[in-house]
């Protein structure tokens, strides 16, 4: 279903008309556009334009406006530039009215523009206590990038971004080279306009099939700000690496079987291990198998393989709790040697936490933060580590710096439920059923969610949602009883336990 200002899924051809105003919309969002105007830049009257947007936007021109002046003051605070006040950024994406701008910014989003704001200030503060380390790359392929494309004017601007993005890049085990014959994928950017329209266009490309697999747009670029360029820089590198990411599992997935090596499989297996259902875990445990029988030391696979035994106690895939517990501390032993990049380190964190190893987690994922502090995955990790500790306000701020990161990432659903269990520990529990709601749309095969969200609708006395979720949990789990979803719960507080345990009881799941 189309949703939004999207189009591009459109089952029937857009109007070019429509496509030029909304090109004209997002070229200067902040503009008092009229009907008017919008219809002469599409070239028909106001009537047939209002009509064309509805049947192939899903609003209005004025809605599809204030849509796009809220998503680029969106861009701009999560930017967090030094200096940006919220008044200036309403202003200049259109907002006149500061009050009216924060209700349909916080409607939208969940969260006040002041809020975004005050979370980017502690995620700059963590990079800049983040050490210069680079890490050597090892498997990944090499991405070609060059000079940034610039105007005189912004050449000094693209320059250093340059410089700051290949940093970025290479911390997180990319290997940057300059020409494109040894590199799989290819990086181009260009800035444009000038003053407070400056924006940069960053594009990825697969230069074997020539597909852009990846676009980002940063507006609002200051010449003078090196903090800020640094900050957009790791931004961009954090946001880049799901998708390449994919483009890399996808190139494993269609390599003859005789050509597949350790990191080949561990690719083909890590959508199975992210999926956090049974059926993408065995299939996943298939190929780390083979992956580790042809590499017995190497660190992706070791990681993936322990996190994917552990996964198997907690989402209840096995009978055998005490072997697979026992097979992922084995490997997150072994892989204690082979610690080399943020990916690894995040994994492990997962799977050192799922083991109650806290303080072992805890320190993985800090130093996956130190080698990249743009790596989702250790962001949301250390979110989980922070509800576990019963300390569910700092882990809601990292849970969403993790989405602010990488919104589209396989595994960004279960920051959207650590999200809902940090709101259910701190006594929010319609809220938090909402965002655990939310998280099940995105991934329905997470039945396990409904341990913790069935207690939340009992405990806000939304009994008709309890039962319906009570019933989806014991549908795939029919031998389930209280005892066992104690075993295999992830470790909350005990005080939080006792909650999930009694809410289940009176739900009426047996003991």
């Amino acid at each position: 279903m189309m949703t939004g200002l999207d189009v591009s899924q459109a089952t029937s051809p857009v109007p070019r008309g429509v496509r030029r105003v909304l090109d004209a919309i997002r070229a200067n969002p902040g503009c008092n556009w009229s009907l008017t105007d919008l219809a002469a830049i599409a070239g028909t009257s106001g009537r047939t334009l209002q009509r064309q947007f509805v049947s192939f936007v899903g609003k209005t021109p004025r809605a599809a406006l204030r849509e796009i002046g809220l998503e680029s003051a969106r861009r701009e605070l999560l930017q967090g530039a030094p200096g940006v006040r919220i008044m200036d950024v309403a202003l200049r994406y259109g907002f006149p009215h500061f009050g009216r701008f924060s209700i349909a910014y916080r409607r939208r989003y969940g969260e006040t523009p002041s809020q975004t704001l005050a979370r980017q200030a502690a995620f700059a503060a963590t990079l800049g206590r983040t050490p210069a380390l680079l890490v050597p790359a090892r498997d990944r392929p090499a991405m070609a990038f060059g000079p940034i494309e610039a105007s005189a004017e912004n050449a000094e601007m693209a320059a250093d971004l340059a410089d700051d993005l290949t940093a970025a890049l290479t911390r997180v085990g990319i290997s940057v080279v300059a020409g494109t014959r040894a590199a799989r994928h290819l990086l181009t950017a260009a800035i444009r306009g000038t003053g407070d329209r400056t924006q940069l266009v960053a594009r990825l490309v697969d230069t074997e099939t020539g597909r852009q697999i990846w676009a980002h747009r940063a507006d609002g670029l200051a010449r003078d700000e090196t903090a800020g360029r640094e900050h957009l820089a790791v931004r961009i590198a954090a946001a880049l690496q799901p998708c390449l990411r994919l483009a890399e599992i996808d190139q494993a997935m269609r390599k003859p079987a005789e050509c597949l090596g350790a990191y080949d499989l561990a690719l083909r297996a890590m959508p199975g291990v992210l999926s956090l259902d049974a059926s993408g875990n065995a299939r996943a445990l298939e190929l780390l198998d083979r992956a580790l029988q042809t590499d017995p030391d190497h660190p992706l696979a070791t990681a993936l393989a322990a996190w994917a035994h552990v996964q198997r106690v907690v989402y209840h895939f096995t009978s055998a709790a005490a072997q697979e517990r026992a097979r992922s501390l084995e490997l997150v032993q072994k892989a204690g040697t082979l610690r080399n990049d943020a990916t690894v380190l995040a994994i492990l964190g997962n799977a050192l936490s799922l083991l109650n190893s806290f303080d072992a987690a805890d320190l993985v994922t800090r130093k996956a933060l130190t080698i990249d502090g743009g790596s989702a995955w250790a962001w949301s990790r250390s979110g989980w580590i922070d509800v576990y500790k019963g300390e569910p306000q700092s882990a809601i701020e990292r849970f969403k710096i993790a989405l602010d990161l990488a919104p589209h990432d396989p595994l960004a659903f279960n920051s959207i439920v650590g999200i809902g269990c940090a709101l259910f520990t701190a006594g929010q529990y319609a809220e938090g059923a909402r965002w655990q709601e939310r998280a099940l749309a995105e991934h329905p095969s997470s039945i396990w969610v409904h341990r913790t969200l069935c207690p939340a609708h009992v405990l806000a006395g939304q009994v008709p949602q309890a039962r319906r979720s009570l019933d989806a949990l014991r549908q795939h789990y029919p031998d389930l009883t209280v005892s066992e979803v104690q075993q295999g719960m992830p470790p909350l507080p005990p005080s939080q336990c006792d909650l999930v345990v009694g809410a289940l009881q009176e739900a009426g799941l047996p003991a």
